[in-house]
């Protein structure tokens, strides 16, 4: 139906960035609101950043000034760039997208497989 491949993951010293990337792929018929989010091993998943299909954006606290979500609406691509990482920034980051599609009468939640962030003291 529709997949989400992510891209852009790795390990790096704190004070460091990566940029991740997110391409949905499919039989989609629009996509709204794309997002990053991360789970850390014994946490919760959480949101990271997530932004709208018009451009509207929301941060995590502790990533507002450090963390910078965009998108590219002709390529289903959601990106986010990540500077001035923290070790406590290692986690797992997934991507998320709504998505309609051509099978369902609604929009409906779709998750990437995960990408693995760690950043060393």
């Amino acid at each position: 139906q529709v997949q989400l491949v992510e891209s852009g993951g790795g390990l790096v010293q704190a004070g460091g960035s990566l940029r991740l990337s997110c391409a949905a792929s499919g039989r989609i018929v629009s996509v709204n609101a794309m997002g990053w989010y991360r789970q850390a091993p014994g946490k919760q998943r959480e949101l990271v950043a997530g932004i709208t299909r018009g451009g509207s954006i929301n941060y995590a606290e502790s990533v507002k000034g450090r963390f910078t979500i965009s998108r590219d609406n002709a390529k289903n691509t959601v990106y986010l760039q990540m500077n001035s990482l923290k070790p406590e920034d290692t986690a797992v980051y997934y991507c998320n997208a709504d998505v309609r599609t051509f099978y369902f009468s609604r929009s409906e939640d779709y998750w990437g497989q995960g990408t693995q962030v760690t950043v060393s003291s």
